[in-house]
């Protein structure tokens, strides 16, 4: 599940296939950018903005993506084969003389000045792996509506960008706070920007995400994907539910399962 942490890394690998390269091949095949051709051009550099990614081309063109819940950028050399899924799943294809990217069902894909990517990305709040990271900020923005559930507010990327789901659940127990908890509620909410800061900065260059003191592969998580499992911590059945998103764009309850432990984490 793409998160900050993934974005990030995505958008360094990107920047080192394509940077400073013109492209020698450019494949957009979204209806309203089929005709746009950016052969020659050269890409200066990909960005990530919490979840979104900017590829900044020579000419003051950004190509926007993000990838939501199943787009992927994938990366092959001249001669490789490319593996991502099917040829009508692919949605762009950027080439180098060197590397070829292709974006696979990116839900999102445009392409805008550079000077404009405010469109896009300037409702985000404080990016927790960006230059303009700002935890005051962040603050203020999760406990601008008191009453809101801590988990919704935490998903919502109008105040810090880069949390998804496995780290709302995470973040949750480690504050040993309900994702239900009113968010004015939280004793020292200070913490909420300062751990999640942790976290992704931690994971932002492993594979897998740890957010325990084991890299076991079964105990690198303490309750995402532990439903019907006993907490790490307590022992206590990990309990899921639904858990409506904040974000307008983000996808449907069903798809944001939230993971808990009811004794380390009580309901408010």
């Amino acid at each position: 599940m793409p998160e900050g942490d993934t974005v990030w890394r995505l958008a360094q690998r990107l920047d080192d296939a394509l940077a400073d390269s013109p492209l020698t091949r450019c494949d957009l095949r979204v209806p309203r950018l089929a005709t746009v051709d950016l052969t020659g051009r050269a890409v200066r550099e990909v960005l990530p903005r919490g979840k979104h990614l900017l590829t900044r081309i020579e000419g003051g063109l950004t190509l926007h993506s993000h990838l939501r819940m199943d787009g992927a950028w994938k990366i092959y050399a001249p001669d490789e084969r490319w593996r991502g899924g099917p040829a009508h799943q692919i949605r762009a294809v950027l080439g180098t003389a060197a590397h070829t990217a292709v974006g696979y069902r990116l839900p999102v894909l445009d392409l805008l000045r550079t000077a404009e990517e405010s469109r896009v990305v300037g409702h985000l709040g404080p990016d927790l792996l960006g230059p303009d990271w700002d935890p005051a900020e962040a603050l203020r923005r999760l406990l601008a509506d008191p009453a809101r559930p801590l988990g919704d507010a935490l998903l919502d990327q109008r105040n810090l960008a880069g949390i998804g789901n496995v780290y709302k659940s995470e973040l949750c127990f480690l504050l040993r706070a309900s994702p239900w908890l009113p968010v004015g509620e939280l004793p020292d909410p200070e913490r909420a920007p300062a751990i999640a800061k942790k976290l992704l900065e931690a994971n932002k260059r492993r594979p897998a995400r740890i957010t325990t003191p084991s890299a076991r592969p079964d105990r690198r998580l303490w309750v995402y994907g532990r439903g019907g499992r006993p907490c790490p911590r307590c022992g206590a059945p990990v309990r899921t539910s639904g858990q409506d998103p904040a974000a307008p764009q983000g996808p449907s309850a069903d798809e944001r399962i939230t993971y808990w432990c009811p004794v380390c984490q009580p309901a408010p």
